[in-house]
C-alpha cells in the first residue's frame, strides 16, 4: 500500500505540473491579453501594469516565476479583482463548490445506483422501460435545459422552491439535481448494463442452486461485482461534481469555482484561472486515487502493486 500510493503521489505530482505548465503556455499563446479593452489603455499606464504583473518579462521568466511560487503554494494576484489574491478567492469559493458537489455525488451515486438495480432486476419490463428511456433523455438533455425546467416547474409555477442564490439549505435542492441529473442517467445505464452480464455468471447460478433469495444473490453477489465498472466511472465523475458545475453555478447565482472560473475566462484573468484548473487537477487525481482503493475493498482479488492495481 505504501509503496501504491508513493507511486500515485509521483504520478499526480507530475499530472498537475504538466497542466499547469500546459494552460500557461496556451493562455499566453492565445491572441489578446488581459488588460486589453475596446478602449486602449495609455501606452505608459499599460507599460506600468504589465510590470506589476511581471509580464514584461520574458515568458520563460514568467514560468519559472509562478512555478517557483505555486510550489510554496502561492496563486498570485487576481488581475480583474483589485487587491484580491487568487488564494483568497478559492478559499471562498471552493467549499461551496465542494458541499454542492458532494450532495450532487450523493444524490447521483444513490439514484444512479437504485435505479439500475430496479430496472436490470426486471429486464425488459415497464419499469426498465421507463428508467432507460428517462436516462437516455436525462444524458442527452445539457444542464442548463434541465436547470431551466426545474427551476420553471418547482420554483416559479410551484413555488416550493427558490430560484437561485445561496442562502440555506433550501436554495441547494434545485442546483443539486440539477448538477446530479446527467451523472444519475449515467450510472443507472451503466449499473444496469452491468447487472444484467453478471447475472449470467456462474457464481450466480451456483447462489440461486444453494436456495437463496432473489435479494440475497443481487445484493450480495450480484451488485457487489457489477459496482466495479460503476466504480471507474466514479472517479472523474466525482472530481466533476466536486469542482461544480461551471454553467450550474453561473444559473444558480452560486458563489462557487465554476461561476468564478467562467468571469475568469471572460477577463482573461491568467493567475484565476490557472488557480482553479489546478485545483480541479488535484480533486481529479485525488478522485481517481480513491477509486482504485475501492477496487479493493469491492473485489478481494485485486491487489496493489508499485505504481498500480493488478
Amino acid at each position: 500500500m505504501f509503496k501504491f500510493t508513493l507511486g500515485r503521489l509521483f504520478t499526480g505530482i507530475t499530472v498537475v505540473l504538466f497542466v499547469a505548465t500546459l494552460t500557461f503556455l496556451l493562455l499566453r499563446v492565445l491572441p489578446g491579453g488581459p488588460f486589453d479593452t475596446e478602449k486602449k489603455l495609455p501606452p505608459q499606464v499599460l507599460k506600468n501594469i504589465q510590470a506589476k504583473y511581471n509580464l514584461d518579462k520574458p515568458l520563460w521568466e514568467q514560468y519559472l516565476g509562478y512555478m517557483w511560487n505555486l510550489a510554496k503554494g502561492d496563486f498570485g494576484p487576481s488581475y480583474k479583482y483589485i487587491d484580491r489574491n487568487v488564494n483568497d478567492i478559492l478559499k471562498e469559493t471552493f467549499p461551496v463548490s465542494l458541499k454542492l458537489g458532494i450532495i450532487g455525488l450523493l444524490v447521483a451515486t444513490a439514484l444512479g445506483i437504485g435505479l439500475g438495480v430496479i430496472s436490470a432486476a426486471k429486464p425488459r419490463g415497464l419499469l426498465d422501460l421507463l428508467t432507460v428511456t428517462c436516462a437516455t433523455a436525462l444524458v442527452s438533455i445539457p444542464s442548463f435545459v434541465v436547470g431551466a425546467v426545474l427551476i420553471w416547474a418547482l420554483s416559479i409555477k410551484l413555488g416550493w422552491l427558490p430560484a437561485a442564490l445561496w442562502r440555506g439549505s433550501e436554495y441547494m435542492v434545485l442546483p443539486a439535481l440539477t448538477l446530479a441529473a446527467g451523472p444519475c442517467a449515467y450510472i443507472a445505464r451503466l449499473t444496469r448494463a452491468s447487472m444484467l452480464e453478471v447475472f449470467e455468471a456462474h457464481f450466480v447460478k451456483a447462489a440461486r442452486a444453494k436456495g437463496l433469495s432473489e435479494v440475497k444473490v443481487i445484493t450480495k453477489h450480484i451488485l457487489r461485482n457489477a459496482l466495479i465498472p460503476v466504480v471507474t466511472v466514479l472517479g472523474p465523475i466525482s472530481a466533476y461534481l466536486v469542482t461544480g458545475s461551471f454553467v450550474v453555478e453561473h444559473i444558480f447565482a452560486i458563489p462557487g469555482m465554476g461561476r468564478f472560473f467562467v468571469l475568469a475566462v471572460t477577463n482573461r484573468d491568467y493567475p484565476l484561472i490557472m488557480g482553479i484548473t489546478i485545483v480541479y487537477t488535484v480533486v481529479l487525481v485525488l478522485a481517481n486515487f480513491l477509486v482504485d482503493v475501492l477496487y479493493v475493498l469491492l473485489d478481494p482479488r485485486i491487489k496493489f502493486e508499485r505504481t498500480g492495481i493488478s
